[in-house]
């Protein structure tokens, strides 16, 4: 059985997590008591967490529905019901939770991790240890203030969809620590040398990037969403709309849409710079002994993310519009196995550097690739003129149909209001569509750098990709009617890495072949038909 399958093996009729494994030769009673003796408990504190937690969502959920029923019926009975249904959830919680932790056991050994687990169906699954790639410790507040983490041990590969990993919910945080060093270290099996180095740590200047990243707008928008549920649920809404229209009597419809979006974008830059402290505080990138990458952030819920640098195959540095225009980009790792959990705006596990000025990054870049200059900056071959024009004609037609749609409406409804709009916003939207499509085909570009290839591409999110080139497994070539009317080809290396697939948009078609063949030489050669001349 392959250690993936092994990974996920689960055994729905073996024994409970307190049963007995197989002795081995000579062994009896005396040898079955010492292999029990190997397995280690869930720390019992977890059942203080789950009252905690549990409470936490009784409460924010049973409050609102409570409040609804006022001025209906009498709040007493109601109060009382409410009550005692949240002690009824809470009691189920921690009976789940007790029966979990009962019934959850796991050791590491020489070769393998291991993990019993199950209440109805007893589960057994197990890793190899050289399989095993990452060891990252996650605390929330409450685990936090009980000295308990959660260690996810994974060997980045999936299986029957699943990803191979072992979740040890909860454990002692020097428990964790120690788990981490004993499952990734291999500086004495792999020869590795390298002393801990710390490639990045946090600077407080970089928090005047927060807010302009798109997470402020869509907290923006939150907020006053959040506004108008909570004065439903007590009964005020109408009186919360009519106090903003009191605030902004004696302005045109335009000025207060314009104040109303300040105001908004004025809480979501809160909000972004509380989420920003929240996630990158006490930030620091190291690399440790054995060849692995350790991420550590986090003010409230503190994270362990560690990546080994043998999966690593590039990097990739993303510069927002809004970063972009400060100067600023991240760094993120693309690498083979990255877990797709706890995806956040910014701070998903492949982040390695928070937005910090461009020059930085690429700094950081070049010391993740062991690089004397990252690729990520070398100079890149433009784009056929025809990649131009094609952006040019997207965003015009983009930018028109909401113009057209509204004067259409205009028109058959006889609503000079209406018509109006349309021309407003063609007036609006075209000028800023050209400008972007512009910035995109500047964007484009492609370059071979000595053992990687770089591509980048986008606007609103500009990507800069450098991809070691022995980590390209094959080439997709995309050509649509107009691409091939045009003279050019969509390129897209495959990989086992990242996205799996980066691409190099409206590239000429002569040049973005001969550009594959060169950085794969071979790969591309059996498909390809040169002509003399």
């Amino acid at each position: 059985m392959s250690d993936v399958a092994a990974a996920a093996a689960e055994s729905t009729t073996g024994p409970g997590p307190g049963a007995h494994q197989e002795a081995g030769p000579g062994g009896g009673p005396e040898a079955g008591a010492k292999d029990d003796a190997d397995w280690r408990r869930l720390d019992r504190r977890s059942l203080l967490v789950t009252v905690q937690m549990t409470g936490g969502v009784v409460t924010a959920i049973g409050v609102p529905i409570t409040l609804s029923f006022q001025g209906w019926v009498a709040m007493g009975p109601v109060i009382a019901w409410a009550v005692g249904l949240s002690l009824l959830l809470i009691a189920s919680g921690v009976g789940l939770d007790a029966l979990r932790l009962r019934h959850s056991r796991y050791r590491v050994g020489p070769d393998r991790a291991e993990l019993r687990s199950g209440i109805l169906f007893a589960k057994h699954r197990s890793l190899s240890r050289d399989r095993i790639r990452s060891v990252d410790l996650v605390a929330h507040p409450l685990l936090r203030l009980l000295g308990l983490v959660e260690v996810r041990i994974g060997t980045g590969e999936q299986s029957a969809g699943q990803e191979a990993t072992l979740e040890l919910r909860p454990v002692r945080r020097a428990e964790g620590e120690r788990l981490r060093r004993e499952l990734l270290s291999r500086a004495a099996k792999d020869g590795a040398s390298d002393a801990q180095t710390t490639l990045a740590f946090l600077d407080p200047r970089w928090i005047r990037y927060a807010p302009l990243s798109f997470v402020t707008s869509a907290l923006a928008a939150a907020a006053g969403g959040a506004v108008m549920q909570v004065s439903e649920w007590f009964g005020v809404q109408e009186e919360v709309i009519e106090w903003v229209g009191d605030v902004f009597r004696g302005m045109s419809v335009t000025g207060m849409v314009l104040a109303l979006i300040a105001v908004g974008l004025a809480a979501g830059s809160v909000g972004a710079l509380g989420l920003w402290i929240e996630m990158w505080w006490n930030y620091r990138l190291e690399r440790e002994p054995g060849g692995t990458l350790r991420v550590r952030r986090g003010l409230f819920t503190t994270r362990s993310i560690s990546l080994e640098e043998a999966r690593l195959r590039g990097v990739d540095v993303v510069e927002p519009l809004g970063l972009r225009l400060s100067g600023a980009a991240r760094v993120d790792a693309v690498a083979t196995g990255l877990s797709r959990r706890d995806e956040e705006d910014q701070a998903g596990p492949s982040t390695l550097l928070p937005a910090a000025p461009r020059r930085l990054a690429d700094g950081v870049a070049a010391q993740v690739l062991r690089e004397r200059v990252t690729p990520t900056a070398t100079e890149l071959a433009p784009h056929p003129r025809a990649a131009r024009s094609r952006r040019i004609r997207w965003a015009v037609s983009a930018a028109l149909a909401p113009a057209l749609v509204l004067l259409l409406l205009g028109v058959l409804l006889d609503v000079r209001v209406l018509t109006y709009l349309g021309t407003g916003t063609a007036v609006v939207l075209v000028p800023v569509a050209v400008a972007l499509a512009c910035d995109a085909y500047r964007s484009l570009g492609h370059a071979l750098d000595a053992d990687y290839l770089v591509v980048r591409s986008g606007t609103l999110r500009r990507s800069t990709v450098a991809l070691r080139r022995g980590g390209v497994i094959g080439w997709t070539v995309k050509q649509s009617v107009l691409q091939r009317r045009a003279g050019l080809v969509t390129l897209s290396a495959t990989t086992a890495a990242g996205a799996q697939a980066y691409a190099a948009y409206d590239v000429g078609e002569a040049e973005g072949l001969e550009f594959a063949e060169r950085a794969v030489p071979g790969l591309l050669a059996p498909f390809l038909e040169r002509r003399d001349g």
